[in-house]
């Protein structure tokens, strides 16, 4: 089975949140057209990441496990 796409739950969100893409924009401060192609792209800065998980009300944990366990 295939993994979810970073762009594919932030549409999943936006669906249940009922934010479209231009309100999306708007909320993180970049064109419509911008956004877009992040999405078609699916290259997402961890700053994009964080900035559309707060305009949709959500929060983001990023964390990298080292094999030994440690968190980095």
């Amino acid at each position: 089975m295939a993994k979810i796409t970073v762009g594919e739950k932030f549409r999943i969100i936006m669906s249940r949140r009922d934010i479209n893409m231009t309100k999306l924009a708007e909320l993180t401060g970049q064109s419509r057209q911008n956004l877009s192609n992040k999405f078609a792209r699916g290259n997402f800065t961890e700053d994009d990441i964080e900035k559309i998980a707060q305009a949709m009300g959500c929060e983001v944990d990023f964390r990298f496990i080292l094999p030994d366990g440690t968190e980095v």
